[in-house]
C-alpha cells in the first residue's frame, strides 16, 4: 500500500520538525526530558500525517503545514501523558514503554504535558509569510476549539463519568467524536487551511465527511484491538478497556457488530471523498490503514 511510504516519509518530516522545536534548553532540564520522551515514545503521527495528506490533496505546500503537524502531533502527545495517570486510566505502558509518570514521576509528568500543549499554540503563532495572519488565526482557533471542553478534554471527562455506567450508541459516538473525533478532524482542517487555498462549499463537505468517518473508525477499531490483539503488539495491556468495564462498541453491539460498525464508517470515508478527485487517493488509502491496522 502506497500509503505507508507516505505515513514513513511524513513521520520523518515531522519527526526532524519536532527535534528542532525541542532542542531548547530549560532551567529545570527534567521538563524537556519528560517532553521529549512522551513525543518521541514511537507513535503513528497520524494526525500529522493527516496535516500533510490533506495539504497536499490540495496542492499546498509542505512547509505552510509544518507548524500545524507539530502542533497537533503535541497536543496528542499532552492528552496520552495526561490519560496514563493514576487519576485517569492509571497505564504504565505506552507504545511498549513505561509511561511519562513511570519514567519520572507524576508531578513531572504532570507539567510536561502542560508545556506541550502550550507549546503547540506556540508554534502555530509562529512568522510565516506564506500564510495570513487571519488564515493563521483560524489554525489557532481550530486546534484550540478541538482539545477544549467543546472536543477532545470533553470526550474524555465523559469517558471518565461514564465508566460502569450503560450508554446508547448515540452517546458513545458523541463521547468518540470529542475524544478521538475532534483531533483528527482538526488535522484535516489545518491541511486545508495551510494549503493556502479556497476550497468550496462541497469540497469542505467532503473532507468534513472524510474527517468524521475516520475518526469513528480509529476509535472502534482501537476497541476491537483491545478485545484480539495482546500486549506486545499493542504496546499497552491488553485488555484495559474490558477490565475497567469502559464503554466500547464491542461491549454495545458485540465483537461482530462492532467489526460491521467498522466496515460502515470505511464505506462512508470512501464515499466523502468521491468528488475530491484523485489526489485524494491517499486519503482512501489512510482509511482503509486505519480500519486494518493491528495496533
Amino acid at each position: 500500500m502506497a500509503i505507508t511510504e507516505d505515513l514513513a516519509i511524513y513521520c520523518q518530516r515531522v519527526e526532524q520538525q519536532l527535534t528542532q522545536r525541542l532542542s531548547h534548553s530549560s532551567i529545570q532540564d527534567t521538563l524537556q526530558q519528560a517532553m521529549r520522551y512522551s513525543i518521541f515514545n514511537g507513535g503513528k503521527r497520524v494526525r500529522p500525517a493527516l496535516v500533510y495528506l490533506v495539504n497536499q490533496s490540495l496542492t499546498g505546500d509542505l512547509n505552510n503545514a509544518d507548524a500545524a503537524a507539530c502542533a497537533i502531533e503535541a497536543v496528542h502527545s499532552y492528552s496520552l501523558v495526561h490519560d496514563d495517570l493514576p487519576a485517569m486510566d492509571d497505564d504504565d505502558l505506552r507504545r511498549g514503554q513505561p509511561t511519562c509518570h513511570i519514567k519520572f514521576d507524576h508531578a513531572t509528568a504532570i507539567l510536561a504535558g502542560d508545556a506541550l500543549q502550550c507549546i503547540a499554540f506556540e508554534w502555530l503563532c509562529e512568522q510565516n509569510n506564506d500564510l495570513a495572519a487571519g488564515r493563521q488565526l483560524k489554525m489557532l482557533k481550530t486546534l484550540t476549539t478541538a482539545s477544549g471542553d467543546a472536543g477532545m478534554v470533553a470526550g474524555q471527562a465523559f469517558d471518565l463519568a461514564h465508566v460502569d455506567k450503560p450508554l446508547n450508541l448515540a452517546q458513545l459516538e458523541a463521547m468518540h467524536e470529542h475524544k478521538t473525533g475532534a483531533l483528527l478532524s482538526a488535522a484535516v482542517e489545518l491541511g486545508i487551511l495551510s494549503a493556502n487555498c479556497e476550497v468550496t462549499p462541497e469540497q469542505h463537505a467532503a473532507y468534513t465527511g472524510y474527517a468524521s468517518a475516520i475518526g469513528l473508525a480509529f476509535q472502534v477499531q482501537d476497541d476491537i484491538l483491545d478485545i484480539t490483539s495482546d500486549t506486545q503488539t499493542l504496546g499497552k495491556p491488553q485488555g484495559s478497556d474490558l477490565s475497567l468495564n469502559k464503554p466500547t462498541y464491542p461491549a454495545l453491539l458485540g465483537l461482530d457488530g462492532a467489526k460491521d460498525k467498522l466496515a460502515q464508517l470505511y464505506q462512508q470515508a470512501l464515499q466523502a471523498t468521491e468528488i475530491l478527485g484523485p489526489k485524494a487517493q491517499p486519503l482512501r488509502e489512510l482509511a482503509q490503514y486505519i480500519v486494518e491496522r493491528n495496533h
